[in-house]
């Protein structure tokens, strides 16, 4: 059964420069429908944090958690749910929003094939027009008020490299938003082969802000299969 007792934890991480924050549209939802939902600040955001950082932080909220637990992981919070969910035994599937799925050996800038800068700083500072990589589907509105709380991300946990990948042994889900100005389409596609399932939701990078009530109705589909 599926009940509110027996149903999967979602646990939502979020990307690179934001926070708990950008779920809130998306957890009211949820949380109509039943769900028991979690949410976490990475350390990264904000600081000097790298993965294994965000790793820990994810770990110790894990360990908090009853029963089984599917993870949602957005952009950046992808790479620490990776190596995080190896580590954990409560995971029973991992969801990648427009998720950065590496593997053990990769980094977010090494995949991008970046080169590495000669005069390396602490902090990425906020993209130039962040509405138009992060939101552009979003009420405007919403969208700016969202930038108001975008903040730098650390250098460290782009370059940090995974050394355990948990989609390997753990079920994945990846969602590839199709009009995403952020991680673009062509990249979503390569990364989604790693998972299992893929599905696909219109629009851009941030479809918790853009299109709540749809990504809450798949999410509460992906999760009710997960449970069986």
């Amino acid at each position: 059964m599926t009940d509110g007792i027996s149903r999967p934890t979602l646990f939502l991480v979020h990307g690179a420069w934001h926070g708990a924050w950008c779920w809130e549209k998306l957890t009211a939802l949820l949380d109509a429908e039943g769900w028991r939902v979690r949410t976490i600040d990475l350390p990264s955001v904000g600081g000097t944090a790298g993965v294994q950082h965000d790793v820990q932080q994810l770990l110790q909220e894990l360990r908090r958690i009853d029963g089984p637990v599917v993870i949602v992981a957005h952009s950046y919070g992808g790479v620490p749910v990776s190596q995080a969910a190896a580590d954990a035994g409560n995971v029973s599937r991992i969801v990648y929003l427009s998720g950065i799925q590496l593997d053990v050996g990769e980094s977010v800038m090494g995949f991008a094939g970046a080169p590495v800068p000669q005069e390396p700083r602490d902090l990425e500072p906020v993209p130039a027009d962040p509405i138009a990589v992060f939101y552009g589907d979003a009420p405007r509105p919403e969208a700016e008020q969202a930038v108001k709380r975008l903040v730098p991300q650390s250098t460290k946990s782009l370059w940090d490299v995974l050394t355990k990948a948990a989609w390997h042994t753990v079920p994945s889900t990846y969602i590839i938003c199709e009009d995403d100005q952020a991680l673009p389409v062509q990249v979503q596609q390569v990364l989604a082969k790693r998972s299992d399932v893929v599905h696909r939701i219109p629009g851009d990078h941030s479809p918790f802000l853009s299109r709540p009530g749809e990504l809450a109705a798949l999410l509460s589909r992906i999760a009710l299969e997960s449970d069986g």
